[in-house]
């Protein structure tokens, strides 16, 4: 099967939002749309009108299996969010497609160092990060559902 990556658009918002959370449940975490994940409120206004990105992987017939952000946090950081596969997307090395896309996307844009927020229980995520290079860090505020920091200079 074939799988393009292209930006993601206001209309994919309910679409993402499916995915993300329905992830998130799979592995014990919980949503958080009024802070953690409101950013999904505005795609457009959270990632490409402050500088950052937001993709999509889909398939040939158009249906959202992945999704990715680079969200802005200075002009020379941002940070990787909301990097997701639906469940029959995993295993066919779409997830580490989905992150040299989003560090390819970083690099175009001019940022330095990429960081991210994760939990542990996202095992494949972290060995995936690990992998890439990402080092372990401490941030100054994890996200509720986070228990570690990565970042990786480009």
């Amino acid at each position: 099967m074939n799988y393009t990556l292209r930006p993601a658009t206001h209309s994919d918002r309910a679409t993402v939002e499916k995915l993300v959370f329905g992830v998130l449940a799979e592995y014990g975490l919980i949503p958080a749309p009024e802070s953690t994940d409101s950013d999904l409120q505005d795609i457009d206004a959270s990632y490409t009108g402050s500088g950052g990105a937001f993709d999509v992987l889909v398939d040939e017939s158009g249906q959202v299996l992945g999704t990715v952000g680079l969200f802005r946090l200075s002009t020379s950081t941002c940070e990787l969010r909301k990097m997701y596969l639906a469940r029959p997307a995993r295993g066919h090395g779409l997830g580490r497609r989905l992150l040299e896309h989003a560090l390819g996307r970083a690099k175009a844009l001019g940022f330095s160092r990429v960081v991210l927020e994760t939990a542990s229980v996202l095992r494949e995520a972290v060995a995936l990060y690990e992998s890439r290079g990402f080092q372990p860090y401490a941030p100054e505020h994890l996200a509720a559902r986070c228990d570690t920091g990565y970042f990786l200079d480009l």
